[in-house]
Parts: structure tokens; sequence; C-alpha cells
């Protein structure tokens, strides 16, 4: 099963510095058709004006990650970790027992990025951050940017408390990237740019694409493409 999601479908919110579009029901936005999918419960789609951003707030018990797509995010919580992630690059927060945070676009530009919430598997561990660059080629296929599946505990990515993985791809034009689905798991994708085709179906640029029931994963760019994608674990 391939659902693709329009990007003009989703729930949208816009105020004086964040212009936010949402894969799923978050906030004052409510579809009960889109109601996460498998661990994979948030994936918002954020633009931020220069010098605002999300100021302190608090979370527990949950994985974020964030994967900047322009521009950059200043990251400070209270355990005192600070750090910039910068347009390619992914950090992740486990919110576990508590912890408050801020994430500030302090660059002349707007910072564009993807936040991308996942259920933990354990309720209440040590909270925690960290970021990594992740250098990106075409021709390199999907890698592993952060998991919590022991598959991936070698592949240098950052950890996750929970049974999922994220992974990202530049293509080129032409280019096919393929992922193999393990039965009963259940995925959701995005080009944040070009277009794609996965498993025959045509996706645009920040579109949603829910995948389920599919042995593989065949994602094709039809022009130049970022591919971001969650193996959300069991349908």
């Amino acid at each position: 099963m391939i659902d693709i999601r329009p990007f003009s479908s989703l729930g949208t919110f816009r105020n004086e510095w964040l212009n936010a579009h949402y894969h799923f029901s978050f906030s004052r936005y409510y579809d009960p058709k889109r109601m996460g999918l498998g661990r994979l419960l948030v994936w918002n789609d954020d633009e931020i004006a220069p010098h605002t951003g999300f100021g302190a707030h608090p979370h527990d018990n949950m994985e974020i990650v964030t994967f900047v797509r322009q521009g950059a995010v200043t990251h400070r919580d209270s355990l005192g970790n600070e750090g910039v992630t910068r347009a390619g690059d992914v950090q992740v927060m486990h919110a576990g027992t508590g912890i408050r945070h801020e994430e500030l676009n302090q660059e002349d530009e707007p910072t564009r990025l993807f936040q991308i919430w996942i259920l933990p598997d354990k309720q209440g561990v040590q909270p925690g951050w960290g970021m990594r660059e992740f250098p990106r080629a075409s021709g390199q296929g999907l890698q592993v940017l952060a998991s919590g599946r022991a598959v991936d505990a070698n592949a240098g990515a950052l950890p996750l408390y929970a049974d999922a993985a994220v992974l990202a791809a530049k293509l080129a034009a032409g280019e096919t990237a393929r992922y193999v689905l393990a039965p009963g798991r259940i995925a959701y994708l995005v080009a944040p740019m070009g277009e794609i085709t996965v498993n025959g179906h045509d996706a645009g640029a920040r579109d949603g694409v829910a995948v389920a029931d599919e042995a593989e994963i065949v994602i094709t760019a039809r022009s130049a493409a970022e591919i971001v994608l969650v193996d959300a674990g069991a349908a």
C-alpha cells in the first residue's frame, strides 16, 4: 500500500515567526485519518523566521529528531547541552523523565527543518541530546541517521530508544534507492526537494508517502532529490 499525501493537504499553522505544515494531527490540527503511523507520532515541516524560534518548553517520554534542511538551529536544554545543527545534519533529543529545551534560529536567513517525534519503547529513560554531521552525496543510497534497531548498532547512527530508524539519501535525477521493509513494518517518507516515484507512484517535493504491506520500497528520482525516510516499526 502506497498512500500519497500531497503537501497541499497537510495541516497548517502560521504566525509572525513560524510557518508550519503538519503531516499528522498536531496541536489544533486534527484529522482522525492522520493520527501517526506505527511509532511515528509527529512529522512537522517548519520554517522559522530569522532571529526567532521555539522558546524554552518541556517534553517527556518522546524521541525527538530534528532534520535541518536549510539554515541552522541552535539547541539549549536544561541539562546544559548547547549546539548548532546546520543544513543536512541531524539532532536527537531523548525527552525521557523530562527535559526543557529551546530551538532558535539565530541566523540571518529562514531555517527550514523537519521535526519528527517517535514514541519510545521505554518510559522514564535518562534524558539526553546529541547531534551529528551526516555528509551525503548521490550514489550512496539511504544512510541511517538515527536508530534504535539492533541491526543498526554499528552503523554510526545517533541512538534512539525506539524500534525505529530515520534514514536519508541524496539522489541524482534518474537514480534509484531501495529499502527492504520487513514483514509487518510500516514506513513514511518525504522528499524535501525534488520529484520522486515510490513503487510506481509519483510524489512531489514535501508530499508525504505512507508505505505498508510492501516488501521493498523503490524510490526513483525524477529530478535531483533528497529523501528522508522513517521506518516506523510495526503497524
